[in-house]
């Protein structure tokens, strides 16, 4: 669930919604996402100082509460 929640908020940020790929590393505690857009589309998803990277982790954060899980949202160009 919280790959396809990640995946949703950044496709509708760039230009490239088909270069947008996200993979999921799962332990029983922690989930860390990796986030790989378009080089093109990296100022997007990170926002000016980082505000738009800070919102897409809040809002996978929030989702994760519900597994009682702890997430980490990486973005990779």
């Amino acid at each position: 669930m919280l790959k396809q929640v990640t995946e949703v908020l950044v496709r509708g940020l760039v230009d490239s919604p088909e270069s947008v790929q996200v993979t999921a590393e799962e332990t029983p505690q922690v989930v860390t996402l990796e986030v790989r857009v378009a080089e093109g589309d990296m100022g997007r998803v990170i926002g000016r100082n980082g505000r738009v990277a800070k919102a897409i982790r809040a809002v996978v954060k929030a989702a994760a509460v519900k597994d009682g899980r702890r997430v980490n949202v990486e973005f990779r160009p």
